[in-house]
């Protein structure tokens, strides 16, 4: 008898316990409340030891013993400048650890950025920047336009004959997607939300710019998409702030890392980012760390930012705008991006405008020359800006320098 309540006595203390080490981790790391504006970014250098190649990922930190280590580091960099630590993410890839901390309201995060990176502990610190879309109101209503400018500026059909886009993975990071949208069921392989602090929905702007990409052909409904047999990994880094079309949809650069890193880590070939926002070192390195590995990345451009914005400005990164843009604005590509009809959440269409929607079509037109070359050095061909999407296919599938024509794309079929 003795022992058993001996016993019984050892297993309550240690549930207290295990309930202890439980709550105290989430008090102490705080909460997102108060936004991303009040966040930074410390990014701390650490060997990856605890990066395994076969593990799941987000979990990679190895053992438990390395993965304490890290905290307590957090925590102590936090205590010593006055935060609060609310999240953090592996990033071993790059040998670094990403820790989100929250700045008091009697500080601003310039301050709190200056101060934390003279830590000898940090590699270096940033704000947590905020990133909007690129689509503009659209002007019409009706949301089964029956006419895609790209079928007639890229004669659709035609590309089709030689390439569909199959066997390729276009990451789009931006808002939720419908998977359940007839034109696009079946088309994506990972629909993953990234954002924390938000559950999880189907949204009009990554709806949109999916259906672009990827809308399934020849089902008798909507459209086609560009790359029709191509498969989307689904990243939510952005949210939609209202229920309108045209309500605003922001992402947070914490949010964005995630995705980008994900993407990266599963080898998509193509990288979609229909945004604009400020000038991110790790973003930007990042992307730097993905062309380098063959990646193919499109960026929405933001006529309101000089050369395009950011990421579009990034030396490497394929700029696209949906209107001609000067020549004091970098080497920027223009695609379909007025009066597109596109998928809308819960089985409709509806009609969009903007960069975002250009940088969409270009996402799968490079998804259709990567299925016929799959080089990263393939080159999109273009007069004054305005792509000719059919020579590009062209070349990329036989080496032809010529435009589109019902002969030509004959004698260039290939096997596919």
């Amino acid at each position: 008898m003795t022992l058993r309540l001996a016993l019984r006595g050892l297993l309550a203390l240690c549930a207290a316990l295990v309930f202890v080490f439980l709550a105290v981790p989430a008090m102490a790391r705080g909460s997102a409340a108060a936004g991303p504006e009040r966040q930074i970014l410390v990014m701390v250098r650490h060997a990856p030891d605890h990066y395994r190649p076969n593990g799941v990922y987000g979990g990679g930190y190895g053992d438990e013993l390395a993965r304490s280590a890290r905290q307590r580091l957090a925590r102590r960099i936090a205590r010593n400048y006055g935060l609060t630590l609310v999240d953090d993410w592996p990033m071993p890839m790059m040998g670094l650890d990403c820790f989100v901390m929250e700045v008091p309201e009697d500080r601003t995060p310039a301050s709190a950025v200056e101060q934390v990176s003279k830590d000898s502990a940090v590699s270096w610190a940033q704000p947590v920047g905020l990133y909007r879309t690129e689509a503009e109101p659209a002007t019409h209503n009706d949301p089964l336009y029956p006419v895609q400018p790209a079928a007639r500026a890229w004669h659709l059909a035609d590309l089709h004959e030689l390439a569909t886009g199959r066997g390729m993975r276009v990451a789009v990071i931006d808002s939720g997607i419908d998977s359940g949208h007839p034109d696009l069921t079946g088309q994506l392989l990972v629909n993953r939300n990234f954002v924390a602090g938000r559950q999880s929905v189907a949204e009009m702007h990554g709806t949109g710019v999916a259906g672009i990409i990827a809308a399934k052909a020849d089902n008798g409904l909507g459209i086609a998409g560009v790359a029709p047999q191509a498969h989307i990994l689904g990243l939510r880094a952005c949210w939609q702030s209202g229920r309108s079309f045209e309500s605003p949809t922001v992402c947070d650069s914490f949010s964005l890392v995630k995705a980008l890193y994900f993407a990266i880590d599963q080898k998509a070939d193509v990288i979609n980012l229909s945004l604009s926002g400020p000038e991110d070192r790790l973003i930007h390195e990042l992307i730097d760390v993905g062309l380098s590995r063959g990646l193919a990345i499109v960026a929405a451009v933001d006529k309101d930012r000089p050369n395009g914005g950011f990421p579009a400005s990034v030396r490497g990164v394929i700029a696209v705008s949906n209107t001609l843009m000067a020549r004091s604005q970098g080497a920027v590509y223009t695609a379909p991006g007025q009066d597109v009809p596109t998928t809308e959440p819960g089985g409709r269409w509806f009609l969009v405008n903007g960069s975002s929607y250009a940088a969409a079509h270009v996402s799968g037109l490079v998804a259709l020359m990567r299925q016929r070359h799959p080089s990263s050095a393939l080159a999109l061909i273009s007069n004054g800006g305005a792509i000719d999407a059919c020579a590009s296919v062209l070349r990329a599938a036989s080496g032809c320098e010529c435009s589109c024509a019902p002969s030509r794309v004959a004698t260039a079929q290939l096997d596919r």
